[in-house]
């Protein structure tokens, strides 16, 4: 049998240990804890990539399709070809128009040129008349002024033959009673015959300035009717002169309609825009096939991620750039380096609890559900380096999350 002694040893020995239990399952609990929260996992996740819908632009005959489903095609590498012969002669008609409203805006403008250089000679004829016009206006003057002293060399010739002929009718009676002599009656005839020639010709002299002054008031009435005549023709010459307005306003219509018909022609061989994966082709060649239609899907193999759903009390933690070890299930002995891009900042919100949402207050129903389970986010996760041929987008995914190197 124990003694006191013994037992009480014992007794002690038990606590010690029972109490050291104790610690080490509330530190195991704690690290758990601190795993968890810090660095959570999950197998909630998938494999994703970028992947486009290929459908052609133009319609017609698939006349080339050198891919099938689930190829790797290389970014330039042909997808398909639709018969372009269509296309081919809708651009060389397209080219045609535009090299003919070319050749019309040239044809034009050398008849506009000519049409200007009429307008100038209309312009310059208008001028010439004017001047003219202003050169008769002159003449007119001056065989006024020559009218004007006609007539008063007139008057006084006509004053000198009335004196002239009065003196020789005073003396010639006077020679036969002997008060003058001969050659003073002589003289006094001379002299009258003189005047009277003078009158003569000064009613010439007026007569010619006369004609002289109707001459220049037809030519300047002749000026002013070619005055009239080039303002007419200066005004049909302007309005005869065509624009190119209409023309020009055409030359962009048909720029544009050769860039639509070049742009056409050029959609009927496409090439991959990146390197991809080929998948769900559903065409082949001689298939007639429509514009906007989908043919096949391309998934961008540049880049991979995961999308792994935390709870919402797991990633309070969670930051971008956060280093991630990703396994596929597929086989979850290889592993995959991956760092967090983002997290998402919201879901679907649950409609049990804060209702309908709509354009008024929201329609919150009266529930009775007393447990409540935490929201899951996803975390948008890339794979650094993946591996050609390896990854494919639905792929079910183990995502644990790892310290950061400062963390360590």
């Amino acid at each position: 049998m124990l003694t006191t002694t013994s037992q009480s040893a014992i007794s002690s020995k038990g606590s010690i240990v029972s109490a050291c239990i104790v610690v080490g399952a509330l530190i195991s609990v704690g690290l758990v804890l601190r795993e968890v929260v810090l660095y959570p996992r999950t197998d909630d996740a998938e494999v994703t990539a970028n992947f486009i819908g290929i459908a052609p632009v133009v319609e017609g005959p698939v006349v080339q399709l050198p891919i099938h489903d689930n190829d790797f095609v290389k970014k330039g590498n042909l997808l398909y070809t639709i018969d372009d012969r269509p296309y081919l002669y809708a651009l060389q008609n397209a080219l045609a128009a535009q090299a003919e409203l070319e050749g019309e805006i040239e044809n034009e403008s050398r008849r506009i040129s000519s049409q200007v250089n009429s307008v100038d000679v209309a312009n310059a004829g208008e001028q010439s008349a004017e001047a003219y016009a202003t050169r008769t206006a002159d003449e007119i003057e001056i065989a006024e002024a020559a009218v004007t002293r006609s007539e008063a060399a007139l008057t006084q010739a006509q004053a000198d033959e009335s004196y002239a002929l009065g003196n020789f009718h005073r003396i010639e009676p006077l020679l036969a009673i002997g008060f003058v002599t001969e050659d003073d009656v002589h003289k006094a005839r001379t002299t009258a015959d003189a005047k009277t020639a003078a009158v003569d010709q000064a009613k010439s002299q007026l007569l010619l300035a006369k004609a002289s002054l109707l001459a220049a008031s037809a030519q300047k009435q002749q000026a002013t009717a070619q005055i009239s005549q080039s303002r007419a023709q200066v005004k049909e010459s302007a309005h005869s002169v065509l624009v190119l307005a209409p023309f020009l306003a055409q030359r962009e219509q048909r720029a544009a309609a050769v860039r639509l018909a070049r742009y056409n022609y050029e959609q009927c061989s496409v090439v991959a825009p990146f390197d991809a994966r080929v998948t769900n082709l559903t065409t082949s060649e001689g298939q007639y096939v429509k514009a906007g239609e989908q043919l096949f899907t391309l998934i961008d193999n540049r880049t991979w991620w995961v999308l792994a759903n935390f709870r919402e009390s797991q990633i309070s933690h969670t930051r971008p750039g956060t280093p991630v070890d990703v396994f596929l299930m597929s086989d979850t002995n290889a592993k995959y380096r991956g760092v967090v891009e983002s997290v998402s900042f919201g879901v679907t919100p649950d409609p049990d609890v804060v209702g309908k949402l709509s354009e008024g207050l929201p329609d919150a129903q009266r529930t009775l559900n007393w447990v409540r389970l935490a929201s899951r986010y996803p975390v948008r996760i890339k794979i650094i380096d993946p591996p050609p041929a390896t990854l494919r987008v639905g792929q079910v995914a183990i995502v644990v999350m790892r310290p950061s190197s400062r963390e360590r």
